[in-house]
Formats: C-alpha cells, sequence, structure tokens
C-alpha cells in the first residue's frame, strides 16, 4: 500500500494509527501542504479533492477521506477490529468519531485556517482563539460522553482501540500543539496516554514521520 500522507495532517495520522494496528505494510509519499503540493496537477489527478490522505490499495484501487479508508480496513483487514461486534457498541464508536472528524476537526484544518487569516484577514490571535472555541465546544460533549458512560473503558469503548481512539489522539496533539487548556478534559486525556503508550499510536506520532520538519 502507498499512503500520501503530511506528517501534521490529523486526517493523515487517523490512516497511519489504523494501518499500524492492524500491522498492514505501507509505503509513505509525503504531501507538503504548506508548499502546496496538494493543490498540484499531479495530485489533484489522484485526488481530485485536494486533501490528504489519499490511500493506493494492493490492488491498486485509490482511496480518500479517512474515515473511509478506515472502514476499508476494517472490511478487508478484520483482526484486530476498530469497531465492536454488536451493533449498538459499534454506533457509538462511530458516533464518537464522527464528532471528532465531522464536527471539530473541519473547523479546525489548515484551509480553514489559512482562509481566516489569508482572505478574511484575521490576525493569529483571532486564529487561535477560533481554533480554541471549536476544540472546547467539542471536547466539552466528548468528555461528558466518554465520562458518563459504562461502555468507557482504558480506551473509548471497552480496553481495546477503536475507530473513537484513532480519531481522538490526533485531535488531542492538535489541541496540544495550539496550546488549548485540556485540564476540563480528564477522561479524554487518560485515554489519549493510554494509547500514545502503544507502539501503533507512537510510530505514527507526526514526530516520526520521514516528512517532520
Amino acid at each position: 500500500m502507498k499512503l500520501y500522507s503530511y506528517f501534521r495532517s490529523s486526517a493523515a495520522y487517523r490512516v497511519r494509527i489504523a494501518l499500524n494496528l492492524k500491522g498492514i505494510a505501507y509505503e509513505q509519499v509525503p504531501v507538503n501542504l504548506l508548499k502546496g503540493e496538494d493543490q498540484g496537477e499531479d495530485y489533484r489527478k489522484l485526488n481530485p479533492q485536494g486533501l490528504v490522505p489519499a490511500l493506493i490499495t494492493a490492488d491498486g484501487q485509490v482511496l480518500i477521506q479517512s474515515l473511509a479508508i478506515c472502514e476499508y480496513l476494517e472490511e478487508h483487514y478484520p483482526d484486530p477490529p476498530l469497531l465492536p461486534a454488536a451493533a449498538p457498541g459499534r454506533a457509538r464508536v462511530r458516533a464518537l468519531a464522527d464528532l471528532i472528524a465531522c464536527d471539530i476537526h473541519p473547523l479546525n484544518n489548515l484551509r480553514v485556517l489559512k482562509y481566516l487569516t489569508g482572505t478574511l484577514g484575521v490576525d493569529k490571535e483571532q486564529k487561535i482563539a477560533w481554533y480554541q472555541h471549536w476544540v472546547v465546544e467539542g471536547f466539552t460533549a466528548l468528555e461528558a460522553l466518554l465520562a458518563d458512560s459504562p461502555d468507557t473503558g482504558r480506551f473509548c469503548h471497552g480496553d481495546q482501540p477503536t475507530l473513537a481512539d484513532v480519531c481522538l489522539v490526533p485531535q488531542v496533539a492538535n489541541a496540544q500543539r495550539l496550546a488549548c487548556e485540556l485540564s476540563p478534559y480528564p477522561t479524554i486525556q487518560r485515554i489519549s496516554a493510554a494509547c500514545d503508550a502503544l507502539p501503533a499510536f507512537a510510530q505514527a506520532h507526526p514526530s516520526q514521520q520521514p516528512d517532520t520538519v
């Protein structure tokens, strides 16, 4: 497999974690977002959306969108599973993942932040305030969902990492990088630390990638 990735992309980070958890070998192809390589003609041919990640599967299929890629990996490489066996558990894990990947992350995506500072002329302090606002909105709800549920274990759902953890860890790393206050979210911090202690998560960290700068 070949993963088109950027070391600091949350979406690419998710896929790296999923691939590592499932023990799937892959080659990384760095796509430098700051240099605009994601908007280049060659990459746009691969992924017309111009976003990372993109994954070329072993049989040559091109997959885009991190959650869709993770679902593909789950279906084709089911062991170890990223989703619980029971339907209610699967729905809960997908809901937690969607809360992060669909409600928090898009508002803090690099292209959104660049639009704020470039086109709209928002200054650095306002940009950070925007970022932190949406982290607080999302993490407040996520903390309640995790802390108040008997289904929460060592990880977001039970005692094995799931798709929810795959999404959580990159969002926590981004929040830390932007100096978000995480003390109001002890359950999120506890679960993130448990994930970071696992090799699959540690090896996927932005600091460990070939294009890290």
